[in-house]
């Protein structure tokens, strides 16, 4: 064998070598972003589901907890009252019109049935709705307060993942949407999420 035939002979293992190692880094970087979106998905629907919760709260509390056995007893055993309001309108003998409100409570409605029902979450679990995913044991951080908006108190909520799944998300980011999953804000009314 000459020297030439065995350089490429070489060469040509040392190249199907690195296709090899090309291939897998490529293909385990698909799958790692693939597992990401996929964890990221479940956590935004996570954060949704206490989204709804932490509306409902205020709704019938007239504030947002931060206090997660609160939140989940009011989810467990909560009910909403189903209201009937009825206007009446009255014209007077000097052509003015002067109104007054009827309002009737019908019953009530489970907090349960009523958001978590199973035809919406068949795979719903109250006991872990506080976790976050990927890190046993960890929960969403929560917190709820109420802040001066020009002279007026209004109720804000915020709720986090303390544990992204995605390494990029970090809580010094400048930008709102390379911060962790999160809805609502601290200073803003809102309880839109970071992901929207």
């Amino acid at each position: 064998m000459n020297m030439t035939r065995i350089v490429s002979i070489a060469a040509l293992i040392v190249s199907i070598i690195l296709a090899v190692f090309l291939y897998n880094s490529i293909f385990d970087s698909i799958n790692e972003a693939e597992r990401i979106e996929k964890m990221e998905n479940k956590v935004k629907n996570k954060l949704m589901m206490i989204r709804e919760a932490q509306k409902a709260y205020q709704s019938v509390n007239g504030q947002y907890t931060s206090d997660w056995p609160k939140l989940l007893n009011f989810i467990d055993s909560g009910n909403f009252y189903i209201v009937s309001r009825i206007e009446n309108i009255i014209t007077l003998d000097y052509g003015a019109d002067s109104s007054y409100w009827e309002i009737d409570t019908l019953g009530t409605k489970s907090i349960r049935d009523s958001l978590f029902s199973v035809t919406k979450y068949p795979k719903f679990d109250l006991a872990s709705l506080p976790y976050t995913l990927g890190v046993e044991g960890k929960k969403f951080g929560m917190w709820a307060d109420q802040i001066d908006k020009n002279g007026v108190g209004v109720d804000v909520v915020e709720v986090w993942n303390t544990a992204p799944v995605n390494p990029i998300r970090k809580e010094k980011n400048d930008a709102r949407t390379k911060k962790p999953l999160r809805f609502g804000s601290r200073t803003s009314v809102t309880t839109s999420g970071n992901w929207e």
